[in-house]
């Protein structure tokens, strides 16, 4: 949808404004999001639980994993806002530079890979062998998303710099 929306900028027309789309597009995100995670809850408590995952140290050491997962993802969600978050740049809404202050300073891409921690540290408190799997389906998914998403974004930051070098 936002190459999509990159290439037409039909969203941006049709709803007026490209902040209005993005913030469309954005709580769309985040209402599918509400969804996966329920589907990803019910999942795990419909299955059977692994045994030598029900433990102590594994509930607990999930817990961590899970802290540090949500701190990747508010701190990011920090630093981009919410057109940074959500796909602003596919609608012309770009920042002034590339944001390298924590948690982009520890990783790339710490948004998707602290959702990815989120779900398998809930997984691991939960013992369930399901949520693990899943939680493989998702970092696949993202891995997928990064691929794509990486160097397009990049491309138009390039575009941008080219843009205000000929001015």
């Amino acid at each position: 949808v936002a190459r999509w929306e990159h290439k037409t900028r039909a969203l941006s027309r049709g709803l007026g404004s490209p902040h209005t789309a993005c913030y469309c597009l954005g709580t769309v995100i985040l209402l599918l999001n509400c969804v996966r995670s329920h589907c990803f809850t019910e999942a795990m408590k419909s299955q059977p639980k692994l045994e030598g995952l029900d433990s102590h140290w594994a509930y607990y050491s999930g817990l961590a994993i899970l802290a540090v997962g949500t701190l990747f993802v508010v701190s990011s969600f920090l630093a981009l806002g919410f057109t940074g978050t959500f796909l602003g740049d596919y609608f012309g809404i770009l920042m002034e530079a590339k944001v390298t202050s924590f948690p982009f300073s520890v990783l790339d891409n710490p948004m998707y890979w602290g959702s990815t921690a989120v779900y398998l540290g809930w997984s691991l408190m939960h013992a369930s062998p399901a949520g693990l799997l899943l939680t493989a389906v998702v970092a696949i998914s993202y891995t997928v998303a990064m691929l794509y998403e990486g160097p397009f974004t990049e491309d138009i930051y390039r575009q941008k710099q080219k843009g205000a070098k000929s001015k």
